[in-house]
């Protein structure tokens, strides 16, 4: 009798055991089912918005579920990346990863709750463009090498504008270390009031995403010297890059991904990863990325990770020595 019980009770348990494994299997075959959100860990309107949102679209068409945004800004993105990180890892939240919050924020105190290179599955980048240096009309330089001559012969008599932990900020702090110059930054808390005091003469020059300064360049408001990327960018041809401004080697880049908590079934991060590449392998979003300035980097999980990797490690050695610290 004993025996026949333990008997029953074991092909209970092995039951149970396979109704379950069976059921999480057609939760994931069937992903998504339901609406999906992304994290972006910062406030609508600007450029890791507009990335986010291509992104929910994109999937939506593809997956067939909606995509939805969900804004979370604050402390250079790191507060809504450590909502992600603690989110359930179902596949039904998905993260804006970013050079500030995921490669950046690792240099600086104090430290974020996460880490970049163990709390997430990295399942694509999206988009990777320079930062473009540029100066007032008022200032007399018109290429790179009269700047940098200017401020060794000056330092500390030129101004510069930075927001902290930003691209065109570790674009400015790489640029120092590599060219040996020394001039005052100004922080600032946005783009936004940087811009109108560069505009106004308040400030001399900055770094600053080559999309955000396009329109001032156009207009004859800011003159461009040069862009961080290794290659000229399509919205600035007759732009030099750093490196071909005698920097051999210099790139810095503002750029964007997708991930999930750690802990996602693989089978979702690989349909999602599928998607992904289908998605920024179009030609129609090529186009829409291009025509901004952008560039669509190579796709897939194991690149992207092995990128967040590098840039967290590259962007902490610069800020070390830098010796910034936070304001």
């Amino acid at each position: 009798m004993k025996n026949r019980r333990f008997a029953l009770a074991t092909i209970a348990f092995a039951a149970v055991g396979f109704m379950a494994t069976t059921g999480a299997a057609l939760a994931q075959s069937d992903y998504p089912n339901k609406p999906v959100k992304i994290i972006v860990p910062f406030p609508a309107g600007g450029t890791s918005d507009v990335m986010g949102r291509l992104v929910a679209e994109e999937l939506s068409k593809i997956l067939k579920q909606p995509f939805v945004v969900e804004n979370i800004g604050g402390a250079g993105g790191v507060i809504g990346t450590e909502r992600g990180a603690k989110a359930v890892p179902d596949g039904y939240t998905l993260i804006q990863t970013g050079v500030g919050q995921s490669a950046v924020a690792h240099g600086l105190e104090p430290l974020p709750k996460y880490n970049s290179n163990t709390d997430f599955m990295h399942i694509s980048q999206v988009n990777s463009g320079p930062n473009v240096l540029v100066v007032h009309p008022s200032t007399p330089f018109n290429t790179l090498k009269e700047l940098v001559d200017y401020a060794k012969a000056n330092p500390g008599k030129l101004d510069y504008g930075f927001t902290p932990a930003a691209s065109g900020h570790m674009a400015m702090e790489l640029f120092k270390q590599t060219t040996g110059i020394f001039m005052l930054g100004i922080p600032y808390r946005g783009g936004g009031p940087m811009m109108t005091d560069i505009l106004g003469g308040t400030i001399k020059l900055m770094f600053i995403n080559q999309d955000t300064a396009l329109q001032h360049v156009k207009a004859g408001k800011l003159r461009p010297l040069a862009v961080t990327s290794a290659q000229r960018n399509p919205l600035y041809p007759d732009v030099p890059t750093v490196s071909e401004s005698g920097y051999k080697g210099f790139e810095a880049l503002s750029w964007s991904g997708i991930s999930a908590p750690k802990g996602t079934p693989q089978p979702i991060v690989d349909k999602l990863e599928a998607a992904m590449v289908q998605a920024m392998g179009s030609p129609a979003v090529k186009q829409r990325l291009e025509s901004i300035g952008f560039v669509v980097p190579p796709l897939g999980a194991k690149p992207y990770a092995a990128f967040v990797k590098s840039e967290e490690a590259r962007w902490t050695r610069v800020i070390k020595t830098s010796g910034f610290k936070t304001p």
